[in-house]
């Protein structure tokens, strides 16, 4: 059943994730994002932190990365490059299926993803080579 979503007021009961690491639990990054809604192979997720996530990638499809908020620089690893984009609020991309990204943002920043599931995570330097 469709329903609408408004977005400031999911992310208005989160409290947003401080200096986030590698050390960083499953659980306290749940708990600084909401889940909006189900969607295809995944699900709308909106939440805010600071710091750098560790690598991740989706097998199952494309992921779209909207800022809502802040700024982040978003670093996608192919085959071949290393490709780093500067994201602001108000600007979006889309990571390709399979492509390992890391987020770091300093200041802050709140994201809204469309993201397939199940999410792969690596710790390694360049997870690429695991």
């Amino acid at each position: 059943m469709p329903k609408s979503i408004h977005i400031e007021t999911e992310l208005q009961g989160l409290m947003p994730l401080d200096g986030r690491s590698e050390e960083t639990t499953e659980a306290e990054v749940s708990a600084a994002f909401a889940t909006l809604s189900d969607y295809d192979k995944g699900g709308v997720f909106a939440g805010s932190f600071s710091g750098q996530s560790e690598w991740e990638r989706h097998s199952n499809g494309d992921e779209l990365v909207h800022v809502l908020a802040g700024e982040t620089t978003l670093t996608i690893l192919t085959d071949t490059n290393e490709e780093m984009l500067t994201l602001k609020a108000g600007m979006l991309t889309v990571v390709p299926r399979s492509c390992w990204h890391r987020f770091k943002s300093e200041a802050g920043v709140t994201l809204l993803t469309v993201t397939p599931q199940p999410t792969d995570h690596s710790k390694a330097e360049d997870p690429r080579l695991d």
